[in-house]
C-alpha cells in the first residue's frame, strides 16, 4: 500500500480499463482500531502491509456497488462491517451497521448521504474535518477538477447536485480522495466549490 497525504493513511489501486480511471481504497491506521474504506482485493504484498498495520477492525462500504472485497476481508479480520442503510437491499452480505448518513461511524469519521446517485444510499466519509472520501457520485476524470457521475448513472440529478453542493459546504476540506480517479491531496476543497458553483442555481 502506498502512504496518502497523512502518516496514517494508506491507499492502493486497480486501473479499470473500461472507464480508463484507477479505482481506489482507503485505509486509516488508529490504535483504537484500523479502518479500511471500499476495500479492494489486496495483493500478497498489500495484505502483508496490512497485517503488519495491525489488521482492520471496521470496513466501512460507501454504496452498494463497491462491496469490492469488503466480506472476505472482514471474515479475515474479524472486522465489523458498516454498509449504507439505502442500499440494504442490494448488498449480497448483512452488514453489522447500517448507516443512514449524517453519523459518526467512529471518533473523527463521519458519514454523510449523498441522495441522487446511482444507488439509494450512497455515502460520503469525512475524516477529521479535512479529508473527504467519496464512492462513485463525486469523481475525478481530469486531475485537479472534480466531476459528477455521467447523467445517465444518476437516479435524480437535482438531488445529486444538492448532495455536491453541501459537501462542498463543508468548512475545512483540503483533500478529496474519490473512489474512482485522480485523488486531489491539496486544495480538495477548492475544487468541491469550483463543482459547486460550475451547477449554477440548480
Amino acid at each position: 500500500m502506498k502512504q496518502l497525504h497523512r502518516k496514517e493513511l494508506f491507499g492502493w489501486s486497480v486501473f479499470n480499463e473500461e472507464r480508463n480511471l484507477d479505482f481506489h481504497s482507503v485505509l486509516w491506521v488508529r490504535p483504537e482500531g484500523n479502518v479500511l474504506i471500499d476495500p479492494l482485493p489486496l495483493s500478497e504484498h498489500d495484505s502483508a502491509h496490512l497485517r503488519a498495520l495491525g489488521g482492520a477492525e471496521y470496513i466501512v462500504i460507501t454504496n452498494a456497488d463497491h462491496t469490492r472485497a469488503s466480506w472476505p476481508l472482514a471474515q479475515d479480520n474479524g472486522a465489523k462491517l458498516y454498509g449504507p442503510a439505502g442500499d440494504r437491499d442490494l448488498i449480497p452480505f448483512a452488514c453489522d451497521v447500517w448507516l443512514d448518513g449524517d453519523a459518526d461511524i467512529v471518533p473523527g469519521l463521519t458519514a454523510f448521504h449523498l441522495a441522487g446517485s446511482k444507488t439509494p444510499g450512497e455515502l460520503a466519509l469525512l475524516l477529521e474535518n479535512d479529508t473527504l472520501i467519496t464512492g462513485d457520485l463525486i469523481r475525478c476524470h481530469v486531475g485537479g477538477e472534480l466531476c459528477l457521475l455521467p447523467d445517465a448513472k444518476l437516479q435524480d440529478k437535482n438531488r445529486a447536485i444538492a448532495s455536491a453542493k453541501r459537501m462542498a459546504a463543508l468548512p475545512g476540506i483540503t483533500t478529496v480522495l474519490p473512489g474512482d480517479g485522480w485523488p486531489l491531496f491539496n486544495n480538495g476543497g477548492d475544487a468541491l466549490r469550483r463543482l459547486a458553483a460550475s451547477f449554477g442555481d440548480r
